[in-house]
């Protein structure tokens, strides 16, 4: 039976409300599960072969405009996306680039798994890139909470 991922607003106590501002991006996807925040963030973002695909994709295409491909050093990174904060309820993890500045929050509360996205376009880059993703940023979402809840 695959699981049921529903869009639903941010839980009020996520590290990442203090960070939205007008006009910024933020999402945000549910799933029952009691995965710990942290364990349900490593799943996360393990992709699956084809999202790898995709991002390798990206990244022969945001190279020339000099856009991240690996994120910043940091000592404790999920993927290319280095830990800003970490809670026993929540992992929040990204980093700002030239064209948008982007966390993504992993929480766990009462029996689900939330993961959102908040991303605050710096310019029209920024906001080229947001659109042109979007499509491609639901599935993988979406991909990661059904991942989650089979775990």
């Amino acid at each position: 039976m695959t699981a049921k991922v529903t869009a639903c607003d941010l839980p009020k106590g996520s590290l990442l409300h203090p960070r939205r501002a007008p006009g910024d991006f933020l999402d945000c996807y549910r799933v029952a599960s009691h995965t710990p925040a942290r364990a349900a963030a490593e799943i996360a973002t393990a992709f699956p072969g084809w999202a790898r695909a995709l991002l390798t994709l990206r990244n022969i295409i945001v190279r020339p405009f000099g856009l991240s491909t690996e994120g910043p050093e940091a000592g404790d990174k999920l993927g290319i996306f280095p830990v800003e904060a970490e809670t026993p309820q929540e992992v929040i993890a990204g980093f700002d680039d030239t064209h948008l500045d982007f966390r993504i929050s992993v929480l766990q509360d009462q029996g689900h798994v939330y993961m959102a996205t908040w991303v605050h376009r710096n310019n029209l880059l920024g906001r080229l890139y947001l659109a042109t993703i979007l499509p491609f940023h639901i599935l993988i979402i979406r991909d990661a909470l059904r991942r989650v809840a089979r775990a």
